[in-house]
Formats: structure tokens, sequence, C-alpha cells
């Protein structure tokens, strides 16, 4: 593309706030553009004649994305005869709010393992401006209508991004299922294999079966935690401070069995379902075969798949455990393959936080300890640093983590990129800083993190919520249900 986009002008007349950026990353391409915003949705993208035509405001004082600050209110404001005008500094450029699908809340009956303040208020300061709760850890899981009451309630004025709620699929609520559809849950979650907690139990095969069915006739998505339940069964069990002991527990057949039959199922049933945190890339390619035959199949990724590998794991370092788990070298460059061609469509945070006695770091044995990572706030650069050694563009980025989780989701009219009618959730990122993880600079509930210490590039500056900046503080998120 060789000149920025014009878009016409939306509803809301004069505009209350425009961004000017040298880098503008748009449908369209990474432009230099001006933002026009008026009552938290983007009225017009249009091109610069003159990129100093408007004073350079002051750079953000510091990365409140890496060092758990945010902007004060007006930061960077400068005002005009009757607009606002913010101008972002020449190493920042401006891209669509993150849109995160996976993310465990576990607020309310699990709060002392993270909830919406905390998990909000880290997604914002790392980019992330929508997150969809999933239906577990929480007691109750959101299984029924009134276990969806209690999540909106526990999440009532908490929020500094905006949040959704997947619902859940077990072998008891075939019946509420409807319900939570008309409620508004954006579509329906199920494991094939032992969830880890015993309020959410699996879909058997029959059930998975009449699951898929269901959610067909419902117009919704299945989403599933893809892993055979009998091959794993078979496999060692996980004890000790060995990974790979860990590792050869949850083999990648376990993966490719469950898929296979996945696709299957929605070859016969017509129904739309996704694959949650794929780790194994060999079922990449029947993904794409899958898709080519006209199956409504698409699959996801996490950051700790594509940026960690197996043999950096040492003993005992529980921190590194999820499920499934961190693969080999050989096979984490094979998803970026598969990234790439399109087969893996979203990168997502899969957040899981626990407390860290749940990580037994006493004894460090991969088998009891808690499988999740917490990664909500440090997603955006751990995928930038890896993916611009790969030679991916920061727009690469911006559609696997913003438009691609959007249109997941059925959010694509009004998240997920600058584009006019969108809610104008923004960020400026500066894509050439570095910096060191320091655990206790996160904003989640605990700071246990396989990351600290790395050495990350990209910087989330500032984040802005419907036109508004994130201030610590502020809770302006809304339920999107």
């Amino acid at each position: 593309m060789t000149g920025p986009p014009r878009e016409s002008a939306g509803p809301g007349g004069q505009p209350n706030l425009i961004i000017r950026a040298r880098r503008v990353v748009t449908p369209l391409g990474i432009v230099a553009a001006e933002v026009h915003i008026s009552d938290g949705v983007i009225t017009a993208v249009t091109g610069l004649a003159d990129w100093t035509a408007v004073p350079r405001g002051p750079r953000s004082a510091g990365p409140h994305g890496t060092a758990a600050r945010v902007s004060p209110p007006g930061q960077g404001l400068i005002s005009g005869s009757s607009r606002n005008h913010i101008r972002l500094a020449d190493d920042e450029v401006l891209i669509p709010g993150l849109v995160d699908t996976h993310v465990h809340v576990n607020e309310p009956g699990r709060t002392d393992w993270e909830g919406f303040a905390t998990a909000t208020a880290a997604a914002a300061a790392g980019g992330v401006t929508t997150i969809i709760d999933m239906p577990l850890n929480s007691v109750p899981p959101t299984t029924d209508v009134a276990a969806l009451g209690a999540k909106r309630a526990a999440a009532a004025g908490q929020c500094a991004v905006d949040v959704g709620f997947w619902g859940g699929a077990v072998p008891a609520n075939a019946a509420d299922r409807p319900a939570l559809r008309e409620a508004g849950v954006i579509g329906f979650k199920c494991f094939t294999v032992d969830s880890g907690v015993p309020e959410f139990p699996p879909l058997g095969d029959e059930a998975l079966a009449a699951a898929m069915r269901q959610v067909a006739e419902l117009g919704s998505l299945l989403i599933v935690h893809a892993e055979d339940a009998a091959i794993i069964a078979a496999a060692p069990a996980p004890s000790g401070r060995c990974y790979a002991g860990f590792l050869r527990s949850r083999p990648p057949a376990a993966e490719v069995a469950a898929i296979v039959r996945l696709l299957a199922l929605a070859a016969e049933t017509g129904a739309r379902v996704h694959v949650l945190h794929l780790s194994s890339a060999d079922p990449v390619p029947l993904l794409t075969a899958a898709r080519a035959s006209g199956a409504l199949v698409t699959a996801e990724t996490c950051p700790h798949y594509l940026t960690l590998a197996a043999e950096q794991v040492g003993p005992g370092q529980t921190e590194f455990k999820c499920c499934p788990p961190i693969r080999e070298v050989a096979n984490r460059e094979r998803l970026w393959a598969g990234l790439e061609s399109g087969a893996i469509d979203c990168v997502v945070s899969d957040h899981s936080p626990c407390p860290p006695e749940l990580k037994d770091p006493r004894n460090g044995d991969f088998g009891t300890a808690w499988g999740g990572i917490s990664s909500i706030q440090l997603g955006l650069p751990v995928v930038w640093t890896h993916a611009r050694e790969r030679g991916f563009s920061l727009a690469d980025v911006v559609r696997w983590m913003s438009a691609s989780p959007a249109r997941l989701a059925g959010l694509a009219t009004t998240k997920g990129a600058i584009a006019v009618g969108h809610d104008a959730d923004l960020v400026a990122f500066a894509p050439d800083e570095d910096f060191v993880v320091a655990p206790e600079r996160l904003l989640t509930r605990h700071k246990l993190t396989p990351y600290a210490g790395a050495e990350l590039t990209g910087v989330v500056r500032r984040t802005w919520l419907r036109g508004a900046p994130v201030i610590e503080g502020r809770r302006a998120g809304k339920l999107l249900i």
C-alpha cells in the first residue's frame, strides 16, 4: 500500500478526540494517519498531509505495560481551538486494543487465584482492551443462567476493560445451554479430558457429539480443550522434578486423536468448532485439510507455546507447567509455520493463574503442581519479540491477537481494528523499546511467571478504552452480555 486510508466520517459529528501517529496499524496496512473519535467510537481515519501540524505532546512518563504504571489523566493532550489532539511520539505505533478470548478470571469462588479487578488492570497494562472469561475455574462454573448472573454480579464495577463470557458445556447442563445462549454467552467451552477441577467434568464421545449438534442448532460455537483421555490415561503418570516426565504424560498423540474426532464430528454436524491452546503442531495439516473440505473449524495457540521450549525448563521449575504442555523447540517452530500459513488463527493468553503455593515450589513436583501460566500483561511484548525475529510484522501480530480473536467472538464489527464504527480501543505501543520482566511490576494478583528476567522488546505506553485513557482506579469496562 502506498498511501494512507481515507474513510468517511461516521455518526457523532465533530470529534472530541483526535489521535495522530506516524504509524497506525489499520486493516489496510501501517500508515501515517489521524484517528477521529466521537463518543468513544472511531468516526474517521484520515491520511496525514502534514505530520508536523500538531505540536508534539510530552512523551509518556513511563511504560505502564512493563513498569505497572498508567498514564495520569490528560497526559499527552494538546488542546486545539475546539478539539483535543494527541500526537504519538515518533517511536510509537498506534494499534487496536487486543482481544483475548481465553482468560480464566476465577471470580467468584476462587478470587484468591485472580479476580476481575486485577485481571483487567493487567490486561489494560498489556494492551488488551477486551477479554472473554472462561466458564471455569470460578465457583460456580458458568454452566447455567444463575451462575452467569453470579459472574456478572462479581464483575460489575470492577473492570478496567470490556468483558464477555463463555458458557460451559458439561455432561449435566444440556438443558441449560439454550438459556445461556439467549442470555448472551459468546459460545460454549468443553473438555474431552479431566479439566483439573471437579465441578467442570469433561464430555464423553456421545455427549460431545450431542453438544455439537446442539451448538449447530443454536447457531453458536463450541470451543474445545482437545486431548484424548484414553491416551493420557495410558501414558506414564507425571511425578517428580523432571519436566521430561511431565511431557511424556501428555503426548502429542493425545491432541491429534482428540482433534481427529472433533473434525469428524464438525463435518458430520455442521457445528462451528474452535480448538483451544494448540501446543502440538502435529494436527496443523489436519486443520488445513478440514477447512479445505468445508468444516467450520478454527484454532488458537498461546504465547508460551510460541516462545518457550521444553529444553529450557529446569528441574522443579513448575512455573512452566501448563496443560497441554510446552513442547520442544522443533515443535515450536512448526507452530510459527502454522500461524504463517493461516492454519492457526489466533494467539491468546490462556491466562490461568493460581496462588504460588499451588505450583508446589517447595518440592517442584510436576505431578502435583497446578497447570497454568499467568501471562495476560506480557503477551504482546512476548509474541512481538519472537515474531519480529522471524520476520513477521506488527500487522501480523495485530491480526493474530486482535482482529482474529474479535472475529472468533463475534465482535468484528466493534473490536479488533482501527476502522470507522469500531470502538476506540487503542494502544500506543513502542515496538523498539527493550525491557526486562520484573515480576513485582505485574498487576495480576500473583506474580509468579516463567518470563521473570526475560529480555523483551515492545512496550505498551498508553491504552485507551472507547477513547478514554485507562488510568489507575478507573473501571470503565463494560460487560458484553
